[in-house]
């Protein structure tokens, strides 16, 4: 049981984040030419929409959004049970693309290389990018964002939880303790 810690965003801190990081893909990328986004599921799928509007917003282009599921990629379930797991694919290519992963939390790095792993079996994109809304630290492989809403130095005893309207009713950001 998790109690509740400190609120460290809320839904206006989540929109101004989430606009920064919007400028700052266009900035890097000089614009929107073979540009993709790409959400991990579960929460990294609303955020790349949200950045999807806003850089339709700002530069009146939409580009692709897609939703990538990692489980078959992941390294800590056993093989049998990711064996039957459909292999990811997303409605456009990801050849010469400029991709923007976008996630909810990063952490130990793991998701994010399950990720790329996913992306180089559906081709070879230009490059591979990172956008996360928070980056707690703690890394155990050598990967870092490209664009990060917020920093939040934590202990590994914390838990940080995204919520999002989309799949929890509510835009905040929670840091939570183990009542123990």
């Amino acid at each position: 049981m998790y109690k509740i810690r400190k609120n460290i965003m809320d839904e206006n801190g989540m929109r101004r984040a989430l606009t920064r990081i919007s400028h700052e893909i266009l900035e890097k990328n000089k614009g929107t030419e073979d540009l993709v986004l790409v959400g991990i599921q579960t929460r990294g799928v609303p955020l790349a929409v949200r950045i999807g509007e806003k850089i339709n917003e700002i530069e009146g282009v939409k580009i692709p959004i897609g939703i990538l599921d990692i489980t078959c990629y992941r390294d800590d379930l056993d093989k049998a049970e990711t064996a039957e797991k459909e292999k990811p694919n997303l409605s456009f290519g990801v050849n010469e693309k400029k991709v923007v992963l976008v996630d909810d939390v990063l952490y130990a790095g793991r998701t994010a290389r399950a990720a790329m792993d996913a992306l180089m079996d559906m081709g070879r994109p230009k490059l591979i990018q990172l956008a996360v809304l928070i980056d707690r630290g703690h890394r155990e492989l050598p990967i870092r964002a490209d664009y990060v809403g917020k920093n939040v130095p934590t202990s590994r005893a914390e838990v940080v939880s995204v919520n999002l309207l989309e799949t929890d009713g509510v835009d905040q950001v929670l840091i939570e303790k183990n009542e123990e």
